[in-house]
């Protein structure tokens, strides 16, 4: 008998975030379309969080089938390395003025932990080839850039990094900003800015950390003391990029630029990895010089694959079109209605939207938290009825692609409620 491509999986592969011994047999998938992948025999599921944030447009839409065809037919992958090709020029030309502030040039990798790696590089680098000694970095507590080494030093010590916290180099953390806390914030930071070199930060909102949002405002005024007293920004909007909060980047929302943008995850419209990071001019000139020690000797096998690049600008075309933003703000509009109803609900607490992203917290007696034991329970209950919805432990978030359509919004919404109705308390 015929194995299911399921139970092929289980004999060969290892999955992410995945405790292997207790987990679930995978689910197979076998094709998408919009807003609905669809598995080995034939069930629909709504896919609610874009497979991990990265898929805005919807599955297989035609326009970057499209466009991944014509590219395939000229050229798949050539060394960046002193070459070039016209998808990598013609993407930079392109996404560079829409950015917020005045990015100058495009450093190309494979995905959001090496775009933040690139980023951190370029920080440490551009302080040492202008022979000033700045060595620390500055983030938030709760934050989350990535998995890599570098990525993960200048993220929260949590369940994510414990394993590895002894080989993690040090960063000062502080709060994110709040109207009550910010004074005591500029002091923080006022000590530290001697040798802090960079301040990287998810603005407006912690994804992985638990969907955690806070003031534009009280955090602008974090950012230009920042600014005055010559620390760099990086601004990590892998997952705040291209219109997840409102705005097409999160950036825009405050009034000082950032010296250096990452990006990735809806990028590519949730094709193929990619990962960008970006810099003013002021950052590229320090490391224009005759001695080649100031190079930045960083590199990947797949820098500027085209392919990736013909993708990511079409993807780029797509959400710049009217349509995309009149859909988010469409999300949005949904989104803030079902938060009223879902703040009458004596298990959810800190009802929070923003954008297209929609967050709470259900009430379990334990600490909120990746770890919390609700997060089994709610997994298991969503995949039962084919709603694509991971939670962040006790917390519960909706963050769709632009093409979901209202009824499959309230498809999600429904799956929520009954599952608050239908359940209440029986977890504890």
């Amino acid at each position: 008998m015929q194995k299911s491509l399921s139970e092929r999986d289980q004999a060969v592969i290892w999955h992410p975030y995945t405790q292997m011994q207790t987990a679930p047999a995978p689910v197979a998938l076998v094709r998408g379309e919009g807003a609905l992948l669809f598995d080995e025999q034939g069930n629909r599921y709504i896919d609610a969080t874009s497979s991990w944030w990265v898929n805005i447009h919807g599955h297989a839409h035609p326009y970057i089938t499209q466009k991944l065809a014509e590219q395939a037919a000229k050229l798949h992958h050539a060394i960046f390395a002193g070459y070039t090709h016209e998808p990598a020029v013609a993407l930079a030309e392109q996404l560079l003025p829409v950015l917020p502030g005045k990015q100058a040039k495009v450093f190309y990798s494979d995905n959001g932990s090496t775009a933040v790696e690139v980023t951190l590089k370029m920080t440490i680098q551009y302080w040492r080839n202008k022979g000033i000694e700045r060595k620390k970095i500055l983030a938030f507590h709760n934050a989350y850039h990535g998995d890599t080494f570098g990525a993960m030093s200048v993220s929260a010590r949590s369940v994510f990094t414990r394993a590895f916290d002894d080989f993690l180099f040090e960063v000062n953390f502080i709060d994110t900003p709040t109207e009550e806390n910010i004074e005591r914030l500029l002091e923080e930071v006022a000590l530290l800015a001697p040798d802090t070199a960079a301040f990287i930060f998810e603005p407006l909102v912690q994804g992985a950390g638990g969907m955690l949002m806070y003031s534009p405002a009280v955090f602008d005024r974090l950012l230009a003391f920042c600014r005055e007293r010559g620390i760099l920004l990086i601004a990590d909007e892998i997952m705040t990029g291209f219109g997840r909060t409102g705005t097409n980047f999160a950036m825009e929302q405050v009034q000082t630029p950032p010296d250096m943008i990452t990006l990735s995850k809806g990028l590519t419209g949730g094709t193929i990895a990619m990962g960008i990071s970006t810099c003013t001019q002021e950052i590229y000139d320090a490391f224009l010089s005759h001695d080649k020690l100031k190079t930045l000797f960083h590199g990947h096998s797949f820098t500027a694959n085209p392919l990736t690049c013909a993708i990511a600008l079409a993807s780029l075309e797509l959400f710049l079109q009217p349509e995309s933003l009149a859909n988010r703000e469409r999300i949005n509009a949904r989104h803030r209605q079902f938060a009223v109803e879902l703040a009458y609900h004596d298990d959810v607490r800190n009802v929070r939207t923003l954008g297209t992203i929609l967050a709470f917290e259900i009430e379990t007696g334990e600490a909120d938290g990746y770890v919390n034991n609700l997060a089994g329970f709610l997994a298991d209950f969503f995949r039962e009825r084919r709603i694509m919805l991971r939670p962040l432990g006790n917390t519960l978030y909706i963050l769709p692609p632009y093409c979901i359509t209202d009824a499959e919004l309230d498809e999600v919404y429904q799956s929520i409620l009954d599952m608050l109705r239908e359940y209440g308390k029986k977890w504890e």
